[in-house]
């Protein structure tokens, strides 16, 4: 996708800037590559920085009240200290890697409703122009790839996805808010669970799988969900049965909580399995997620794969939106 923005705040006859990404999708941790176009204007221009920046719609709660918000989480710099002739054409090829913890926006080419965009800032002679936003694919790595599939051959169906301003106790999360996947039960668990949330908190020597289930009724402590942590590694995922894998921590989530639930009980921690990957127990109630939990129905994934198609909106639809609501925050301060 490309923009073009004039620069504002240098008037009619300042330099345009359009950022094209390279086509197809990213991955989490993985590079970001694309070239930035400058032409110049009327007159000659100092180009003194060129940034890119990482902006995400994210929900937050307020009391009784949720809201939507743009938040930064990531920027950087790709060009500067130049001088850009009047009516000259610079490309500025760039390659930034994502943080590990950037959230996955679609799945086998169906959109989560997850919205992402890319922002460039230019700097010239001190005034700083915001362009528009570009928006951002990111597909997910193998391991997430293998596990949202094990749980869609499971029978669980997909519901919604969202990002919630918060962290996830007990975990190295780094950004300021997570993803939730919210997932229908397999049939075999409905008796149990009235949805299973799923939150991934990748970093370069593996990933946090952080399991949450939305207990019902009389089945776990009254006002705690269940929730549970497995640490994978990136090595392998397709040497490995992931189906009963994940099935297994399904059962131990359920079982545990059913444990704990009967003896009011809030987990215990350290426990490992066989594969040497970390395993922790806790319950929403007890503090393990320190934002808020309410997701909202924004998208749908291929039916089949990890089920139903959800309608909602579509995130280029919604770009723009956070582009605007950034540039109100800005100007309020």
């Amino acid at each position: 996708m490309v923009f073009k923005r004039l620069l504002g705040s240098l008037g009619v006859g300042g330099p345009t800037v359009d950022t094209v990404l390279d086509p197809g999708p990213v991955h989490p941790g993985g590079p970001l590559t694309g070239q930035v176009h400058l032409r110049g204007g009327t007159a000659d221009f100092e180009i003194e920085q060129i940034t890119l920046e990482l902006v995400a719609r994210v929900e937050d709660e307020h009391g009784d009240e949720e809201r939507e918000g743009a938040v930064l989480f990531d920027r950087f710099t790709v060009g500067g200290g130049f001088r850009l002739a009047e009516g000259e054409h610079r490309s500025l090829p760039f390659t930034a890697h994502l943080p590990w913890e950037t959230p996955i926006t679609e799945l086998y080419g169906q959109p989560l409703g997850i919205v992402l965009g890319v922002r460039t800032g230019l700097e010239v002679a001190g005034a700083k122009d915001k362009g528009d936003l570009d928006q951002l694919t990111v597909s997910p790595l193998p391991v997430q790839e293998a596990i949202l599939e094990a749980l869609g051959q499971l029978g669980f169906g997909f519901k919604s996805a969202d990002l919630e301003l918060g962290h996830v106790g007990g975990t190295g999360q780094r950004l300021p808010f997570y993803q939730e996947i919210e997932l229908t039960p397999a049939p075999q668990y409905a008796h149990a669970v009235n949805e299973l949330e799923v939150t991934f908190l990748a970093n370069p020597g593996g990933m946090d799988v952080v399991l949450e289930a939305d207990k019902r009724g009389g089945l776990f402590s009254s006002g705690e969900d269940a929730l549970t942590l497995f640490t994978v590694g990136h090595e392998g995922v397709e040497h490995r049965d992931w189906n009963a894998e994940v099935d297994a921590w399904i059962r131990r989530l359920v079982e545990r909580r059913t444990a704990y639930g009967s003896h009011g009980a809030h987990g215990s921690y350290g426990a490992h399995d066989s594969y040497g990957h970390g395993e922790h127990d806790g319950h929403h109630g007890g503090g393990r997620r320190s934002g808020p939990s309410t997701a909202a129905i924004v998208g749908g994934v291929a039916a089949g794969v990890a089920v139903g198609v959800v309608g909602g909106m579509v995130a280029a639809e919604v770009v723009d939106e956070i582009g605007d609501a950034f540039e109100d925050e800005e100007d309020e301060g």
